[in-house]
């Protein structure tokens, strides 16, 4: 993975490929020569973006349309790719989505989306494919997380408690896996230029008085969570500014930040 000679040899599956931070990683796996596998609900935007790819880098590109908040999806996604005789050396978890709003104004299946996408169809993917990594004694995971991870987040109360189980699960796996030649990275960015934020802008408009730099450069993001997965850290977090709050916020009484972080989160109800 740290060249792009020994990379030809290597597969990164990326789920929540078709936009965003998952793409611009799909860009940053295929710029060092990986085979790719990319995963998302729309194989229209998946099939453009592999023939991007594969014009610009020579890289082999397979497209696997899958909703992975469905169950069984992520064994059938394995299922198909044992059939390909495709192994998955990286696995790039980025697939999620995000409510912004009053928990209460939420309706009830849209906090189970949240769950079904940003919990169970991650840990299936990893029970689907950490095993083989680790009989092979070799694999890189990275799990895009989010900088909510490290706090409540009224306002987003679904969205930040998912992220916050993909951080802890992150950590005790890289534990786990310690020794075993399987890495396990996570990657905590903070508000990002996507299509995700775009949405809950038009959503609730306060969120589009965000002052530009709180907002994150997709590409960079997505070049920070690459070298992290390849270094082998447990956890990135992008941004001078949040990793700054991210550290205030561990060494802040649970308390006092639970306060601070009502006070903001109300104001952009």
């Amino acid at each position: 993975m740290t060249t792009s000679r020994a990379a030809g040899t290597q597969t990164a599956l990326i789920t929540g490929a078709s936009s965003g931070i998952g793409e611009a990683l799909a860009r940053c796996f295929a710029r060092d020569g990986h085979s790719l596998v990319l995963v998302a609900r729309s194989g229209n935007k998946l099939k453009a973006l592999a023939k991007s790819l594969h014009s610009e880098h020579g890289v082999r590109v397979n497209v696997l349309p899958a909703d992975l908040s469905l169950p069984g999806a992520a064994a059938r996604l394995a299922a198909s790719l044992k059939r390909k005789r495709i192994n998955v050396d990286v696995l790039v978890n980025n697939a999620g989505v995000l409510e912004h709003g009053a928990f209460v104004k939420i309706p009830a299946p849209r906090h189970q989306q949240l769950i079904d996408l940003n919990v169970s169809g991650l840990t299936a993917m990893l029970a689907q494919f950490v095993p083989t990594m680790v009989e092979r004694g070799n694999g890189r995971i990275l799990n895009v997380a989010s900088i909510a991870a490290f706090q409540p987040v009224p306002s987003l109360a679904t969205y930040a408690a998912t992220k916050a189980y993909v951080l802890s699960l992150t950590e005790s796996l890289a534990e786990e896996l310690r020794g075993s030649g399987v890495t396990v990275t996570a990657l905590c960015p903070g508000i990002t230029a996507t299509q995700m934020l775009s949405g809950a802008i038009v959503a609730n408009t306060q969120l589009g008085k965000l002052p530009g730099f709180l907002i994150g450069n997709v590409d960079e993001v997505a070049a920070e969570g690459y070298q992290a997965c390849a270094s082998g850290e447990v956890i990135r977090v992008p941004g001078l500014l949040n990793r700054a709050a991210t550290v205030a916020g561990r060494a802040t009484p649970k308390w006092l930040l639970r306060r601070i972080a009502g006070v903001f989160g109300r104001s952009a109800m």
